[in-house]
């Protein structure tokens, strides 16, 4: 087992993504504290695990530093020491009615190009998003993901070992019209991840980030279907990315089979960039 003995704590771990990590991490041998903005969720992860590993739900909001911190103390003091963190927890949108407006564009556009013509609707998300929208999406992706990394370093630090898996998107480093406050987040997260593992690089711990294509979450379940397959038959592999093979790429970063890995970021987008 890859992890057997160590300690992870993942975050956004309810559905998606951070479900399929938080099976595959206990899997491999790692008690795991799975969390998500509500006990109740992150307890449904922790109830697949069932038996095969010791996992705890710890509910908690990634965007309030507080709640953050009690929750990497809880970790450590039920175990010892944080081992692994994976950051997932995100949010598709930062405002309500974005989802619709963004959805009745691609379907807009559709329509025009199924008539045969390039289309004219054109986007404007841009001027409808809200002070209050890009403060959320940036408060959960980007301040969330500071957040943990910061509760967790310290002990990471003492012990000198420890790997951190940072999320981005494929939206962070190709063009995604019509949600730019998640791009920008998600960008951060980058940078971020390239700061973090310069500076903690001399105490043994490694930072790393994965950047997914599309993949068949929550999130991606309220895009219209005919532009999910438009899109994706354009990548390489030509469709969308199960929960787990994302789930195989944090598995690597955590484990000791990239241990000469930081500060990078990996792609497992399908051949939608090269």
């Amino acid at each position: 087992m890859l992890l057997e003995g160590k300690v992870a704590l993942v975050t956004g771990a309810g559905s998606g993504i951070g479900r399929a990590t938080a099976l595959r991490l206990a899997a491999e041998g790692a008690t795991v504290f799975v969390n998500d903005v509500t006990e109740e969720r992150a307890q449904a992860t922790v109830d697949e695990i069932g038996s095969d590993a010791p996992a705890y739900a710890v509910g908690a909001d990634v965007s309030d530093s507080a709640a953050v911190n009690a929750m990497v103390a809880a970790a450590e003091s039920r175990c010892g020491h944080v081992d692994v963190l994976v950051n997932v927890a995100g949010i598709p949108w930062g405002g309500p009615g974005e989802s619709e407006r963004f959805n009745a564009t691609l379907e807009a556009m559709m329509l025009e190009m199924a008539a045969g013509g390039p289309p004219t609707t054109r986007w404007d998300m841009l001027c409808h998003i809200t002070d209050e929208s890009f403060a959320r999406m940036l408060a959960v992706h980007l301040c969330g993901t500071f957040y943990t990394i910061r509760a967790a370093a310290p002990g990471m630090m003492r012990r000198e070992a420890g790997a951190i898996v940072n999320f981005a998107s494929g939206a962070a480093v190709s063009p995604m019209p019509g949600s730019p406050h998640y791009s920008a987040a998600k960008a951060g997260v980058l940078g971020m991840t390239r700061s973090m593992a310069a500076e903690l690089g001399p105490y043994g711990i490694r930072v790393n980030a994965v950047a997914p294509g599309p993949v068949e979450t929550p999130m991606t379940a309220i895009l219209p279907p005919a532009f999910m397959a438009a899109s994706v038959a354009q990548y390489a592999l030509q469709r969308v990315a199960h929960p787990d093979e994302i789930a195989s790429v944090v598995l690597f970063l955590a484990s000791e089979e990239s241990s000469f890995m930081t500060g990078q970021t990996l792609e497992p987008n399908g051949g939608m960039h090269m």
